[in-house]
């Protein structure tokens, strides 16, 4: 299984498009015949009992039990002779499209990061979202729609913040947000991953590997990217020299913050800034000319 920060990594690719939402309760004796899923869904379980097989293989459908299925899975289904089943469910189609560097991608056929089973620890929060998200299917329009696609996101990050949290403890998950501020907060500063493991109170391994679980980037790299972010802030908007601008983001060598630059985006800081401050530029020409007043 993905850990939370590479599920985070993989769902901020996508692009989330919904066909039906809905909250459904079934009879006992309910069954849904073996068959092959065609589209990809998403099934909490609220009340009752029940069974689903997913590719042979059983799983309990009760309270706290999120399913994702996803095509081409087979799956039948059945409830309790003596219970109803009682769920919310989403059906979706879904694309992958990000930003790589200086590039866009894209892809029509993704494989899904989440599949299969959970257990939700906090189901009631996912309830409240999906009951917004029930009463938003009934309505129309390019607003609602917009409306909708937020709490989609919403959806997935609270679903993710959940497993996150059956991963790692309360306080220390506390302490690897407290060490992500601290990094945002002084980036510019010579930190290293003892001093970091240290504010955490944990060993530089575990603090390394549960820093990595929950965002998907080492101590360290993390830290790199932050200086990098802003770094390409102060390429664009203001005109600080190469080396002050390095400076002021944690790096005494200007050539060295120029590799890490040029790995991490792909061009040069002299050829980002050269491309985005021209684009920039551009832009507020173009503005002048349209408010320029007609004689």
């Amino acid at each position: 299984m993905l850990t939370p920060g590479e599920l985070a990594a993989s769902l901020n690719k996508l692009i989330i498009s919904p066909l039906m939402i809905g909250h459904q309760q079934v009879a006992p004796e309910w069954k849904r015949a073996l068959g092959r899923i065609r589209y990809p869904s998403l099934w909490l379980i609220v009340k009752g009992k029940g069974k689903f097989t997913i590719n042979g293989s059983v799983y309990p459908a009760e309270p706290g039990k999120l399913f994702f299925f996803t095509p081409d899975m087979m799956v039948s289904r059945t409830t309790d002779p003596e219970h109803t089943l009682e769920y919310y469910f989403l059906r979706f189609q879904y694309a992958e499209c990000y930003q790589d560097k200086e590039d866009w991608k894209f892809s029509l056929e993704p494989s899904f990061p989440l599949q299969g089973m959970y257990t939700i620890h906090n189901p009631p929060q996912l309830i409240y979202i999906w009951e917004q998200l029930v009463s938003l299917w009934k309505r129309r329009g390019q607003i609602t729609a917009m409306r909708r696609k937020l709490l989609i996101q919403e959806l997935m990050l609270t679903i993710l913040l959940d497993l996150r949290s059956q991963k790692i403890t309360g306080d220390t998950n506390a302490a690897i947000d407290k060490t992500q501020d601290y990094i945002s907060w002084h980036y510019r500063e010579p930190l290293t991953l003892e001093l970091l493991a240290q504010m955490a109170g944990l060993s530089v391994s575990h603090y390394s590997r549960l820093f990595k679980k929950s965002t998907g980037y080492s101590p360290i790299d993390y830290l790199t990217h932050i200086r990098i972010d802003r770094a390409k802030e102060l390429l664009v908007l203001s005109g600080y020299r190469l080396k002050s601008i390095a400076d002021s983001v944690g790096y005494s060598d200007e050539f060295y913050f120029s590799r890490i630059f040029k790995k991490i985006e792909g061009v040069s800081p002299r050829d980002y800034a050269k491309k985005h401050r021209a684009d920039d530029l551009n832009q507020s020409k173009a503005k002048n000319a349209n408010s320029t007043p007609s004689e």
